[in-house]
């Protein structure tokens, strides 16, 4: 087992885990000084490209972005997503992974679902790619509104199923998306790997969030993301000094001149 899962999994009741997103490698060095998991999302489908689904990302966009965060990730457990329809079965799951570690040399790869995809992540596991789950609310699979999971008895039941089922299989974390305090918290309290919150309340072993939403770079109105900094501000701030030291013909002076 890699020695940096090993690490993740060791922080369970101990150290709170600490995931952000990353999608090219400028952002991947900033974030890597700071979070235990580094994970390469799919949400870059919202995030860069505008799709308003996640069905719509392409192996290949995962691939060329983790590249980039590779480069700037180097104590970090980097993670990359799983896009929509690339394992929908043990021999697609294993050939895709593989093209994955290859190409990015990232540590791990997640998928979402739980007892659903059981069966694929212990193949991935017994071929030696370490997997990191996802279930509650499952942006690939979800149909209409997003909207919190677990508040049901029989949500509730199926929730502990698919982190058993998932724990079972040899996943060595589990996203816990948009969960009840109450169950989340029973989730974590159940299995012996780390459960990583989105929405998911304190209970979590860890938390994740996505670094541009935390930044104030997108306009996300969820109810878990909380932004940090506005930093649309800083940015509109520096792009009019530099418009009016050009209309004014104060840049560029000597200084930056050949």
């Amino acid at each position: 087992m890699n020695y940096k899962i090993k690490k993740i999994i060791n922080k369970k009741k101990k150290y709170k885990i600490v995931c952000l997103t990353a999608y090219s490698k400028k952002i991947a060095e900033i974030v890597d000084k700071h979070a235990d998991i580094v994970l390469v999302g799919d949400s870059l489908g919202s995030v860069l490209y505008n799709y308003n689904t996640t069905r719509k990302v392409t192996l290949e966009m995962m691939l060329e972005h983790t590249k980039s965060v590779r480069m700037g990730v180097k104590k970090s457990l980097l993670v990359i997503d799983l896009p929509y329809n690339t394992y929908r079965n043990k021999s697609e799951a294993l050939k895709n992974s593989k093209i994955a570690i290859k190409e990015t040399r990232c540590d791990a790869v997640k998928v979402e679902g739980g007892v659903r995809v059981q069966h694929i992540v212990r193949h991935l596991v017994q071929n030696k790619i370490p997997v990191m789950g996802h279930i509650g609310l499952t942006p690939q699979t979800i149909k209409g509104k997003f909207k919190s999971v677990g508040k049901t008895e029989r949500e509730k039941k199926k929730l502990i199923k698919d982190a058993k089922a998932l724990e079972t299989s040899g996943a060595f974390a589990i996203v816990l998306e948009c969960t009840y305090s109450d169950i989340s918290k029973k989730i974590s309290n159940l299995v012996k790997i780390p459960t990583i919150g989105i929405g998911s309340s304190v209970y979590c072993d860890g938390q994740v969030l996505v670094t541009d939403d935390i930044l104030g770079l997108t306009d996300a109105k969820i109810k878990f993301v909380k932004k940090y900094v506005n930093i649309k501000k800083v940015i509109n701030s520096a792009i009019l000094k530099f418009k009016h030291e050009v209309k004014s013909k104060k840049y560029p002076t000597k200084k930056y001149s050949y």
